[in-house]
């Protein structure tokens, strides 16, 4: 069994709960999730099964579109409302004066993840040392924000924002960032993952609904290859590649890309620095 699952994850399970759920439904153990959601947060949660689970990698550098809520003028040590609160009184911005400073946030930049990530420091998670109480030094990562825009009208008492980020993004994070831009604290209070790569909220299922549809839910694996190239060699190469030997790369430009040949998905594949194609996520069906 082998495929992609386009799984709409709600609020209240674990990532690793909805695993367990689909690996129950469908009878089968080889089975992980691509990005982690939060307890808190819902939506689009795809799931590898089979081989497809060697596509974590490609997946997990995918961009990605929330919509989140944010109440402005307190902070949690979480940077949600599940958390203790740790600063208050702060004062609450205007949706108009929220909207004016967002352009500011666009682009490349460094982010400091929350205490409470998956972030590691020194081989311990942040946070489990910051729900040991032990002080968390997070470096800045690199991301970059394509997209944001307010939703909310201006008579809200929480402000909506829709967000189109790169991998690795915090949105509780681009929540405290703007309020700090604009002298105040956030608080995240709902969060919804609209798009993951090339999976979106308008085709996921819920469990209930891959519990009625089985293994008919479960999608092709190139379906979560879309956003990348394809090449597709000659039929004469398909010797060589199935005794995994390395060809050269001929015209190809790409960096990374799908690599067919005799119809089949031989898998992902990148030009090494030999000149030669080398596969380093294999999925055809007939390899081990």
């Amino acid at each position: 069994m082998t495929g992609i699952l386009n799984i709409n994850k709600s609020k209240g399970m674990t990532s690793s709960d909805v695993v367990v759920q689909v690996r129950k439904i469908l009878g089968f153990k080889k089975i992980g999730h691509f990005g982690t959601l939060d307890p808190m947060g819902e939506g689009v949660l795809p799931i590898g099964i089979g081989k497809a689970t060697r596509l974590f990698d490609l997946m997990l550098s995918k961009d990605k579109i929330y919509e989140a809520e944010f109440k402005f003028g307190y902070t949690t040590d979480t940077l949600d409302r599940e958390g203790k609160v740790t600063a208050d009184g702060g004062f609450v911005p205007t949706v108009s004066q929220v909207r004016n400073v967002l352009g500011e946030f666009i682009g490349r930049q460094y982010q400091i993840p929350p205490s409470f990530s998956a972030k590691s420091v020194n081989g311990v998670r942040a946070y489990d040392l910051a729900r040991a109480g032990k002080p968390v030094e997070l470096s800045p990562s690199e991301i970059e924000i394509y997209n944001a825009e307010v939703l909310s009208d201006d008579n809200c008492d929480m402000i909506k924002f829709r967000l189109h980020c790169s991998s690795g993004t915090y949105v509780r994070s681009f929540g405290r960032d703007v309020a700090k831009r604009l002298g105040t604290y956030a608080t995240m209070f709902s969060i919804r993952r609209l798009k993951c790569g090339p999976f979106s909220i308008e085709d996921s299922i819920t469990l209930d609904e891959l519990s009625a549809k089985k293994s008919h839910a479960i999608l092709s694996i190139e379906t979560a290859l879309a956003e990348i190239p394809k090449v597709v060699l000659d039929d004469s190469c398909y010797n060589y590649l199935i005794n995994g030997i390395k060809l050269e790369k001929r015209d190809i430009q790409y960096e990374k890309f799908s690599l067919y040949c005799n119809g089949e998905l031989f898998g992902i594949a990148e030009i090494d620095s030999d000149d030669r194609i080398n596969i380093t996520s294999y999925l055809r069906e007939n390899d081990a």
